[in-house]
């Protein structure tokens, strides 16, 4: 686990500026650095050691004859299935790592190598003979790549902000992007908040030779749900491969650890892991913290669990600092979290399993329940419907029972259903809070992905839409930005090609059956592990920003952050502060309006605009500040 940046073009002080670049993601590898300049391209590198320790495992990595430099983030895990093929074939190792294999294989197979690969990576190779740079990134999206085309360079590395070091880039904010963020509370495409800044999709490749840049889709997932088996059978093949996944993601050379929640996906990687320590994080809120149950589990199974209450004044007062760490707002609270989190596992280990993936492959989500409920609604026309529909959003109160339903059920799938629990602003809303407006885009990000499973069930397209969206642009980012920002490997068992190969051909009940979610999944947790974890139900993260938003402290905080220059540029303030001080004042009976995550999503996005575009710190947070 590691990060690169690197350049291909002519600038004056080579050496410099790439390590200007490098210093901004220490915090990816603080273990090494390595360089490769020459007068096209400059590659560095910063490595986190997790195989093979020794320097002969420092990167760049070359082939034998020089002719082809590497540099990696991830880990293979079939490498050494790989390594005894390549061997075979004449190829000379001069290490004992996973990255070695990626040179070689590509000296070998060319692009094909992707189709050899198991793991989480994105890496680069130049071609020195050729002149031609190779990347690619795995077919999950765990690990970032970034690119940029800008004054005759090409940029690319690990983290947008080492692109910010380089003399021929632009650092110009993309207002474009504010009006699907606010929908979805990431940006949902392959842009960035960075104008001319694009992340390199999941499953692709691209290729940059004199000055020509393509991009190639080289896998995309398949969901058949063609399974005949038992379900029984089917059980137990959730079991052999999810216990092959992980004996395969605790490969290492140092010890791996757990992140453990109180629900059945860590849950479950942990008893299969057998891992000597476990991680947990809450709050003192009492159902805002998995704490207890989390470490009951870990008692049940006789593992260690090292847990931590976070304060509401540590998760405000660090959000800066995680804002530079994440490159790009995502107002997702639980990415806060995962922050201190990964603090706590990085005390005592480098690798920790996470149970991020699973949703998305087995059908966790509550919601996946709801094609499957409320059928007999879904009878009456649609033209009625809608009208409905129409009715309760403009008409209706926020927070008043009902509204969100018919809000819903007004809307085909394809047109309410854009990623797992986004929809923060309608595009209504999102068009009357920011002061330019904001052109439609949601079916614009959306209906490219419907239309690859349009013969699909319901349930089916909502797991390949958050495929697609949710998990790439939120659960993972924030796993990697908040693991990383800590010098933390995370590993993602769940996000494996074999399981993905299994999970692709379960029929609907299989996934679900409303109420339960995961059915396969939790029939094969429920034969190791307590029936109580097994079947809990989702909870995700819970975060008290509801609550910390109605106290004095972070009201104000808030409030403050509403009226600065950077709010007044680009939203309607007075909407911002209505919105406000409605949640803190409770304006509906019974406390029902609930604008939290509106209002974060507002206030994370300027936060990390301070950050890099205001008068924040932009430099990297271990460094002296003086």
């Amino acid at each position: 686990m590691c990060g690169f940046a690197g350049f291909v073009g002519v600038v004056e002080n080579r050496e410099q500026v790439l390590t200007a670049m490098m210093d901004t993601i220490v915090h990816r590898g603080p273990d090494s650095a390595g360089k490769y300049i020459d007068e096209d391209v400059a590659l560095g590198f910063r490595r986190l050691s997790i195989i093979d320790l020794s320097e002969v495992g420092d990167q760049p990595f070359y082939n034998e004859d020089r002719s082809k430099v590497l540099v990696f983030n991830g880990e293979i895990y079939n490498y050494q299935e790989l390594r005894e093929e390549l061997t075979a074939a004449g190829h000379v190792f001069v290490s004992n790592t996973d990255s070695e294999t990626l040179i070689h294989g590509y000296e070998e197979w060319g692009e094909k190598l992707l189709d050899r690969l198991r793991g989480m990576y994105a890496f680069v190779i130049w071609d020195m003979k050729e002149k031609k740079l190779f990347a690619a990134r795995d077919i999950f999206g765990i690990k970032p790549l970034y690119y940029a085309q800008m004054n005759g360079t090409l940029l690319f590395g690990s983290e947008i902000k080492s692109f910010v070091e380089h003399p021929k880039f632009d650092k110009v904010f993309n207002e474009a992007a504010l009006g699907n963020y606010l929908s979805f509370q990431f940006v949902p495409t392959n842009e960035t908040f960075f104008k001319g800044v694009f992340c390199l999709q999941p499953g692709h490749y691209f290729t940059y030779q004199n000055g020509k840049l393509e991009i190639i889709r080289y896998f995309e997932p398949h969901f058949t749900g063609d399974n005949r088996k038992s379900f029984e059978e089917v059980v137990g093949d959730v079991e052999a491969v999810m216990k092959e996944s992980v004996e395969m993601h605790k490969i290492s050379d140092v010890e791996v650890a757990s992140y453990l929640s109180s629900g059945v996906d860590s849950s479950y990687l942990t008893y299969l892991g057998q891992v000597d320590h476990t991680f947990t994080v809450g709050f003192d809120e009492g159902k805002y913290s998995e704490i207890q149950d989390a470490r009951e589990f870990a008692e049940s199974i006789h593992m260690q669990n090292d847990a931590k209450v976070i304060t509401a004044e540590e998760y405000w007062d660090n959000l800066s600092d995680i804002q530079y760490y994440m490159d790009e707002p995502v107002a997702d609270p639980a990415a806060v979290a995962l922050y201190f989190l990964s603090k706590e596992a990085a005390k005592k280990v480098k690798v920790v399993l996470s149970g991020e993936g699973s949703d998305e492959l087995f059908g966790g989500y509550n919601i996946y329940c709801e094609p499957l409920q409320h059928t007999g609604f879904d009878k009456i026309p649609k033209g009625i419907r809608r009208v409905l529909g129409k009715f309760a959003e403009v008409c209706l109160p926020h927070g008043m029972k009902g509204r969100g339903f018919l809000m819903r059920h007004g809307k085909t799938l394809e047109e309410r259903y854009f990623a797992n629990a986004t929809n923060i602003f309608t595009e209504r809303e999102a068009n009357q809070i920011l002061k330019k407006g904001c052109q439609p885009g949601i079916q614009e990000v959306t209906k490219p992905l419907y239309d690859r499973v349009r013969d699909k069930d319901a349930v089916t397209k909502m797991q390949y839409v958050d495929l697609h969206l949710w998990l790439v642009h939120d659960i993972l980012m924030k796993g990697d930005k908040m693991g990383m920002a800590n010098s933390l490997e995370v590993r993602v068992p769940f996000l494996d090609k074999k399981v993905l190969e299994l999970a692709q051909t379960l029929p609907l009940d299989y996934k679900v059956q409303a109420p339960r979610t995961k059915v396969a999944l939790r029939g094969a947790a429920e034969r190791v592990i307590r029936s109580k974890t097994a079947e809990k139900k989702k909870l995700g993260f819970p975060i008290p920003i509801r609550v910390w938003l109605k106290e004095e402290p972070y009201y104000n905080r808030v409030r403050e952050m509403f009226q600065t220059d950077a709010a007044k540029q680009y939203f309607n303030t007075e909407l911002l502060l209505k919105m406000l001080d409605d949640h803190k004042n409770g304006k509906h009976r019974n406390e029902k309006t609930d604008n939290s995550r509106k209002i974060w999503t507002v206030y994370i996005f300027l936060v990390w605009y301070d950050r890099f575009f205001g008068h924040g710190k932009r430099v990297h947070p271990k460094m002296n500040l003086k």
